[in-house]
C-alpha cells in the first residue's frame, strides 16, 4: 500500500511540474485571459488618419479587438481575413452592432502604414460599414499597457514577432468577456460573443484547448501541434489510471482478506 502512495505520489509532482511548465510557455508567448476584466479606456493612440483617439471614445458598443504588426510575414493577415470574413458572414452590421478594432503592437508602425494595411482588408466589407474597423498604433508605453491589461503576450523574434493569433470581445464599457482563438471565426460563434458583450457576460473561451495542443514555432513562424506535450499528458493519465486500478484491486484483496 505503501508503494501504491509513492507511485502516486511521483505521478502527481510530475504532472504538477508539467503543468507549471506549460504555463510558463503560455505566459511568454500567448494569451493569459483576463476574463471579466476593464482595460484602461484612458489609453491614447493614432488612428489611420493620425489623430489622437483614446479607447473610451472609440468604444460604445461591443467591440472586436486584434493585435498584429504590419510586416508580419504570418499570423496576421490571415487573422485579419478571418476577420472581415466572419463581417461579411454574420447578419450584424458593423458600426451599429458592434466595431472593430486592430491595435499595432510594433511601435515602428505608423499611421500611413495602418492606412494601406486597412485598405487590404475592408475592402472585403460593405463599404459604408468600412469605418467601423479602425486600426491604431501608438507608443511603447500605451501598447505595453493594452496588452498587458488583455494578456496578450507576444516576444521579439529578430525583425519579426512571436505572438499569439485570437481576437478579444469587449462589452460596451471596456469589459473583457470572451477569447476566441485562431484566424477563422464562425458566424454563430462572433454572434453569441457580442450578445454577451452587450449584456456584460464573460463567458470562458471554447478553445483553451486549442492554445494546449498548439504552440507558436518562432523557427517556422507557425503554430504546430505539440506532440510531446500531448504523449506527456496521455502518460501522466494513464499512469494516474493506474495507480488508481492498483489502489481499487489493492482494497478488493484486503477486503477478501478479511472475510
Amino acid at each position: 500500500m505503501r508503494n501504491i502512495f509513492v507511485l502516486g505520489l511521483v505521478f502527481l509532482l510530475a504532472y504538477e511540474s508539467h503543468a507549471q511548465s506549460v504555463v510558463s510557455k503560455e505566459v511568454e508567448i500567448g494569451i493569459v485571459e483576463k476574463l471579466g476584466q476593464t482595460i484602461p479606456l484612458e489609453l491614447k493612440y493614432y488612428n489611420e488618419k493620425n489623430d489622437t483617439v483614446s479607447l473610451r471614445s472609440m468604444i460604445n458598443k461591443p467591440t472586436v479587438l486584434s493585435f498584429v504588426y504590419f510586416d508580419c510575414p504570418n499570423l496576421c493577415s490571415p487573422l485579419q481575413d478571418g476577420i472581415a470574413d466572419v463581417i461579411g458572414k454574420t447578419e450584424m452590421v458593423l458600426g451599429k452592432d458592434y466595431d472593430v478594432i486592430t491595435i499595432s503592437f510594433n511601435t515602428k508602425d505608423t499611421p500611413e502604414k495602418a492606412r494601406e494595411k486597412k485598405k487590404n482588408f475592408v475592402q472585403k466589407i460593405q463599404e459604408n460599414q468600412r469605418g467601423s474597423w479602425s486600426y491604431l498604433t501608438g507608443e511603447l508605453e500605451n501598447i505595453q499597457k493594452i496588452t498587458e491589461a488583455v494578456g496578450f503576450r507576444y516576444k521579439p523574434t529578430g525583425m519579426d514577432f512571436a505572438h499569439p493569433s485570437t481576437i478579444i470581445i469587449l462589452s460596451p464599457q471596456g469589459k473583457i468577456t470572451r477569447y476566441l482563438y485562431g484566424v477563422t471565426f464562425l458566424p454563430f460563434e462572433l454572434k453569441m460573443a457580442i450578445g454577451e458583450a452587450l449584456k456584460g457576460q464573460a463567458e470562458p473561451s471554447s478553445n483553451k484547448l486549442y492554445d494546449y495542443c498548439f504552440a507558436y514555432d518562432p523557427q517556422s513562424k507557425t503554430y504546430t501541434l505539440q506532440f510531446t506535450r500531448l504523449l506527456g499528458s496521455f502518460v501522466l493519465v494513464l499512469g494516474l489510471f493506474f495507480v488508481l486500478y492498483l489502489y481499487i484491486s489493492s482494497k478488493r484483496k484486503s477486503t477478501k482478506a478479511s472475510k
